[in-house]
């Protein structure tokens, strides 16, 4: 399990640091307690391009359904 979450690690840093920390934040506090349905979708979402995936994240595209409930997740405000 280490190993792979080394190489999602890796996979999270992208060319935005709004995603690196989005998606980081995700991999380090939701992935391991997620479904496996939710962990393989994670890893589909690792292959969409920056750019898709930043206008999710904002709403200004339309998720996939496939990948909706997840990006709901990663958006949500962290609990203080």
């Amino acid at each position: 399990m280490a190993a792979e979450l080394g190489r999602l690690r890796w996979r999270c840093r992208r060319g935005m640091k709004e995603l690196d920390m989005l998606l980081t934040r995700y991999l380090d506090e939701g992935y391991g307690a997620a479904s496996a349905e939710e962990q393989a979708a994670f890893q589909r979402l690792l292959e969409v391009q920056d750019p898709l995936i930043y206008a999710y994240c904002l709403g200004q595209e339309r998720a996939p359904e496939h990948l909706a409930a997840l990006i709901q997740r990663i958006t949500a405000k962290p609990a203080v």
